[in-house]
């Protein structure tokens, strides 16, 4: 009875699996997709990004959810976007203003068919600015298909000064 339960389930996510086609190379492993989606959203003022590569790289249920504290009333909240919701809201700020994100360090560990990434950012508005305008942490969710590595959701915080980054999260692990 218990394999069969498990079978029923296993059946109903394996449809989940749908996206874009994308890039092999994109999707070949954790450090390809996690490349790949900090290119495709990098670029400079007045450059379109390839947000078909970006759909690619997610679920088709994939999410995108920045946290943060607001500074006058200290409560805390998030947004909650679908890619193309990312995309339509985000996007053309990026595309306007020049946006360079870098990963510096990476924290990561993996189980099975999921993995999931703290992965430390910087963000700059010029590939060649001295200073990044913002860090913080991506909390990324990766889901190994068998054949390629999907992003499942990217749940980040931006760095302030009542939370800086810990220096254990400007480190390898």
């Amino acid at each position: 009875m218990k394999k069969l339960f498990l079978l029923a389930i296993i059946s109903t996510f394996s449809f989940q699996l749908r996206a874009q086609e994308a890039d092999p190379k994109d999707v070949s492993s954790p450090d390809a997709i996690l490349a790949a989606l900090y290119d495709v959203i990098s670029g400079p003022a007045g450059e379109q990004r390839d947000w078909d590569r970006m759909k690619s790289l997610f679920i088709a249920e994939g999410r995108l959810m920045p946290s943060f504290k607001n500074p006058q009333t200290g409560e805390v909240g998030y947004r909650d976007w679908t890619v193309q919701e990312y995309i339509d809201q985000a996007g053309a700020s990026l595309e306007k203003n020049g946006f360079f994100e870098i990963e510096i360090a990476r924290r990561a560990e993996q189980y099975g068919t999921i993995m999931h990434a703290f992965s430390t950012y910087e963000s700059r508005r010029k590939a060649d600015d001295k200073e990044p305008f913002a860090r913080g942490i991506n909390s990324i969710q990766l889901l190994n298909g068998g054949d390629r590595w999907y992003i499942v959701s990217v749940f980040w915080m931006g760095e302030n000064a009542e939370f800086p980054l810990p220096q254990k999260y400007l480190e390898d692990n």
